[in-house]
């Protein structure tokens, strides 16, 4: 038996950063680090006095789920629509898949999982 890779994050430390988009704010939970990049898992919270904007975008990942664990977000998806998740909803985007933010609650916080843990992001035209 190994403890490589063992990690703990407890939300009484939590410390959240700006990151991918500038309305949200994110806490890494310390998974891309224990997995060698190969994972990553975050919180992500809507950003207090930040003004929303999303373009169409795609993500490079190979594994990507989005759990609800306040408030509400929409997403507009590529083949799907408008997808509205509130706390408990929980959503696998498929690699690769156009999408983009259409609004959220000011209270919005998500559990992302995602593979590889460094993907990237590229806008795209259109949904």
């Amino acid at each position: 038996m190994t403890t490589q890779g063992f990690v703990v994050s407890h939300a009484k430390d939590a410390s959240f950063t700006r990151g991918l988009r500038s309305f949200f704010e994110y806490r890494d939970l310390g998974i891309k680090d224990a997995t060698a990049g190969r994972v990553a898992a975050h919180v992500i919270r809507a950003a207090a006095g930040t003004d929303f904007s999303s373009q169409p975008h795609a993500h490079a990942t190979s594994f990507q789920l989005v759990y609800v664990l306040k408030g509400w977000i929409e997403f507009e998806y590529e083949g799907q629509g408008r997808v509205r998740l509130e706390a408990g909803s929980c959503v696998h985007q498929p690699p690769g898949i156009r999408h983009r933010e259409v609004g959220h609650s000011d209270d919005v916080e998500m559990l992302e999982i995602v593979m590889p843990g460094d993907f990237t992001t590229h806008e795209v035209e259109a949904v």
